[in-house]
C-alpha cells in the first residue's frame, strides 16, 4: 500500500538546465514526493501545460499531503475518506495571499482542489502506483439520459461518463471583481513615471495579463499603420502576444496560441512618452522587453509580477483608495466594457484570449441598468399595442 511520505510539505519550483521549470512537491526533508512530482513532471512537459498551473496544483497537493500524515492516512485510505478532507478544506482558513487570505475557501475554490487531487489518483493509477479500487472511491457512473435531445449524440443508446463524488455546490458565478474606470483614472493620476502609466494603460485597453505584459518585448509591438515590411499583415496599430519559455523575469503568457491585440490613439500616446523616459537610461539600450527597472536595481532589466503587485498596492494606497488594486482586477473591467459596449461574445474571447468561451461569459451577464432598459421596453410595447386596439375599436 502507498504511503504518505513525510510530515510537512510544501511547493517548491524545479528549474531544469535549459531555463525551463516547474513545480513539485517537497517534504520536510527537502526530497521530492515521487507521487506527485511524477504528476507534475509529466503535467509540465507531458501535458504541455504552463509553469504557473504546476505552481498552484503543487500548493494544492501539499495540503493534501499534509492532510494525509497528519491524521495518519495512506493515500489509498484517504480516497475513502475525502469527504473528511472536503470538510478540512472548508472550516480552514486560507494562507494564499489575496483577497480571500484568512477566509475559508468558497465552493469552487474547494472544487478545484478536489479535482487536483482526483487527477493525482488517476495518473496514479494509470503508473501503477496506487490499486485502481480508489477510483471508485473518487467516481460514480451517470448517463445521459436526461440530456436535452439537442445536446445528446446521434446513434441512440445510453452514454455512460463518470461523476466526481465530492463536489460542492457553486452559486451562480457573478460578474468579476473589477476595477472602475474612477479608480483606474486615480491610478493614472497618481503615477510618478510615463512608464508606469503606459502599463496601466495597456492594462486597461488591451485587457492583457500581467505576465502577457511583462513578457512583451519590443519586437512585438507593431505601432504603425503597416507592419509588412516586418513580415506582418494585421492592418492598424497593434501588438502581438507571444508565448515564450525561459524570460528571466519569469513572464510569460499563459497561452501557447499567440494572438494580435488592437491599440488606439491613446496607447500610442503614453508609448511615445515612456520612450522619452526609457532613453534616459542608458542600461535599458541593451534590454529588448518593454517594460524594464528605470529607476531601482537591477536597472535595465525586465519587471517582474511580483514587483508590479507590490507597486499596485502601493499606489493604490496613494490614489486615496479605498482597496488595493492588482492588475487582474483592470484586465476585468476590460471584459466588462468590452461587453457592456456591445461587442460580440467571440470578439471579447479573442482580444482576451480565452481559450474556452466559457471564460469569457462571465462577462456578458446583464447589469441592473440592462435589465432595466428591457423591462421599459417590454412595457412600451405594451402600452403602443394597446393604444393601436383603442384606435381600431374607435
Amino acid at each position: 500500500m502507498q504511503n504518505c511520505p513525510g510530515p510537512a510539505y510544501r511547493a517548491f519550483r524545479v528549474e531544469l538546465p535549459d531555463a525551463r521549470a516547474y513545480w513539485s512537491v517537497l517534504d520536510d526533508g527537502y526530497a521530492k514526493v515521487a507521487l506527485a512530482d511524477r504528476y507534475l513532471f509529466d503535467l509540465r512537459f507531458g501535458r504541455d501545460r504552463a509553469e504557473s498551473t504546476t505552481r498552484v496544483y503543487a500548493g494544492d497537493l501539499a495540503r493534501f499531503f499534509t492532510w494525509c500524515t497528519s491524521t495518519g492516512r495512506t493515500v489509498e485510505q484517504a480516497a475513502f475518506d475525502l469527504s473528511r478532507f472536503v470538510l478540512v478544506l472548508r472550516s480552514s482558513a486560507t494562507e494564499r495571499p489575496g483577497a480571500g487570505k484568512g477566509r475559508p475557501p468558497g465552493p469552487a475554490r474547494v472544487n478545484h482542489v478536489l479535482s487536483v487531487v482526483r487527477e493525482l489518483y488517476k495518473h496514479a493509477v494509470a503508473d501503477g502506483e496506487v490499486d485502481a479500487s480508489v477510483l471508485t472511491a473518487l467516481y460514480e457512473v451517470g448517463d445521459d439520459r436526461f440530456f436535452p435531445a439537442e445536446l445528446r449524440p446521434e446513434g441512440g443508446g445510453l452514454r455512460y461518463r463518470a461523476l466526481p463524488r465530492h463536489r460542492l455546490r457553486t452559486p451562480r458565478r457573478a460578474r468579476p471583481d473589477a476595477a472602475s474606470q474612477e479608480e483606474w483614472e486615480a491610478l493614472l493620476e497618481a503615477a510618478s513615471s510615463w512608464r508606469d502609466r503606459f502599463l496601466l494603460v495597456i492594462l486597461w485597453f488591451c485587457g492583457l495579463r500581467i505576465g502577457e505584459c511583462l513578457g512583451l518585448r519590443r519586437e512585438d509591438l507593431h505601432f504603425t499603420e503597416r507592419a509588412s515590411s516586418l513580415g506582418c499583415s494585421v492592418p492598424g496599430p497593434h501588438l502581438h502576444v507571444t508565448h515564450r519559455e525561459g524570460n528571466p523575469n519569469g513572464a510569460s503568457a499563459k497561452s501557447r496560441d499567440g494572438r494580435a491585440v488592437p491599440v488606439g490613439a491613446i496607447v500610442l500616446a503614453y508609448y511615445d512618452r515612456y520612450l522619452e523616459e526609457r532613453l534616459a537610461c542608458p542600461a535599458a539600450d541593451g534590454c529588448d522587453f518593454v517594460f524594464v527597472n528605470l529607476s531601482h536595481a537591477p536597472l535595465g532589466q525586465p519587471m517582474t509580477a511580483s514587483a508590479v503587485r507590490q507597486w499596485m498596492r502601493g499606489l493604490s494606497r496613494r490614489a486615496g483608495l479605498g482597496r488595493a488594486l492588482h492588475p487582474h482586477m483592470i484586465r476585468h473591467s476590460t471584459g466588462s466594457e468590452l461587453a457592456d459596449a456591445g461587442a460580440a461574445i467571440d470578439v471579447v474571447q479573442e482580444l482576451l484570449g480565452h481559450r474556452s468561451i466559457l471564460s469569457t461569459q462571465v462577462y456578458v451577464h446583464p447589469n441592473q441598468a440592462r435589465v432595466r432598459k428591457a423591462v421599459e421596453a417590454v412595457e412600451a410595447v405594451a402600452v403602443k399595442r394597446r393604444e393601436g386596439r383603442r384606435k381600431g375599436q374607435q
